[in-house]
């Protein structure tokens, strides 16, 4: 029988348009052409109107709702219940949320996989699944974040498998894809109830930090052995700009950018955040001895006034996750400093993320193929 991620090529072939769009991306992108058809000229329709929720949440395109209604039908009329693997620790954490059986689960030593899915066959992390053991479980499902799409789409295609990428580049673009999966697997319930969280929160938040001045902020994220670029196309990046700041790399319809210092330095950020990618502890200490003996740092007005923050590593990953409000509440001192007590909350709140990059002892626990991996 032909597969969903076959009838899908043609209805879902709008799904990943706004892949990486802050506020309006596709979000359960199923489409193999979907990055071929990315563009800087996409854009909110509500941008330069006031923003709710709704209007953030809101899925438009009908070829988007064609490709999610079929999928759902395809579901339903399964003998039994659908047999999924999700490749990474908020994938996971959705499917927790969703009340999904999974049958796989991905291997972490950084993050925590929720506890009802502690004893199942790990399939390998997330940028590395083997795919030995994958196509063993005999999966119907793959869910997977969109970021690491170009990488495993074509081995999930190999064994004929259904999947689905979930933009979790943004708070928004992961309650959509909540949404497009509690449509899917029948759990509107538990979608919605998760959407109406969300709700409660963005209305109440989103004029925290109305009217006071945009800082510049500058977003590194660190990978062993090296930093990029992170605009406000990536998780982090849109974390920033939810909170109000302005990304000096901002205008891109990439994710990250590999950037040099001296082109840095033009941009004067205000802010300098540090966020870790991949064993912590490694990423932490690199950014220390960088700063340290760079001698280009010391001419930034952030590294001067001493607004150069590290993030804690399980609140700023590569993808979003539930503790958004945590990470907006770690974020608020360092980009809003309104009194020498939010100065010093800012200071501590860095300190505590680089001793918990310290104590989380990664590269210890990871092992040589997992190492190489987050090391390439």
């Amino acid at each position: 029988m032909m597969k969903i991620r076959k009838i899908l090529y043609v209805l879902s072939i709008v799904a990943a348009l706004a892949l990486l769009c802050l506020t309006m991306g596709g979000c359960v992108n199923q489409d193999p052409e979907g990055e071929a058809k990315e563009s800087s000229e996409e854009t909110d329709d509500s941008a330069g109107e006031e923003q709710t929720a709704s209007s953030l949440l809101q899925i438009t395109d009908p070829q988007e709702k064609a490709a999610v209604e079929a999928a759902a039908a395809r579901v339903e009329a399964m003998d039994s219940a659908p047999r999924i693997i999700a490749t990474s620790a908020a994938t996971a954490d959705i499917c927790d949320r969703l009340d999904l059986d999974l049958v796989g689960i991905c291997k972490t030593t950084i993050s925590e996989v929720p506890e009802r899915y502690a004893d199942l066959p790990q399939v390998g992390t997330a940028m590395a699944p083997d795919m030995e053991i994958v196509s063993s479980l005999d999966p119907d499902w793959i869910l997977s974040p969109s970021s690491l799409q170009s990488d495993q789409q074509p081995k999930y295609e190999a064994i004929d498998t259904d999947w689905a990428f979930l933009n979790l580049r943004s708070v928004q673009g992961m309650y959509r894809s909540i949404q497009e999966l509690g449509e899917i697997f029948d759990r509107q319930a538990q979608a919605q109830e998760l959407v109406d969280e969300f709700t409660e929160f963005y209305e109440e938040y989103k004029g925290k930090n109305e009217g006071k001045e945009s800082p510049k902020v500058l977003v590194l994220m660190g990978l062993p052995g090296s930093y990029i670029i992170a605009t406000e196309n990536s998780y982090v990046g849109s974390l920033v700009e939810l909170a109000g700041g302005e990304n000096v790399y901002a205008g891109t319809n990439q994710e990250f950018l590999t950037v040099n210092t001296e082109d840095m330095k033009t941009k004067e950020p205000d802010v300098i955040l540090r966020a870790a990618h991949a064993l912590p502890d490694q990423v932490v200490e690199m950014f220390q001895e960088d700063f340290e003996t760079n001698d280009i740092w010391k001419h930034f007005d952030a590294v001067q006034e001493g607004r150069v923050y590290d993030l804690t590593y399980e609140l700023f990953g590569m993808s979003a996750t539930f503790r958004y409000p945590e990470a907006l509440e770690e974020l608020q001192p360092m980009l809003y400093p309104e009194s020498e007590e939010d100065v010093s909350r800012a200071k501590e709140n860095s300190e505590k993320a680089t001793e918990a990059a310290e104590d989380s002892k990664a590269t210890e626990k990871t092992d040589e193929e997992t190492l190489k991996e987050a090391t390439k």
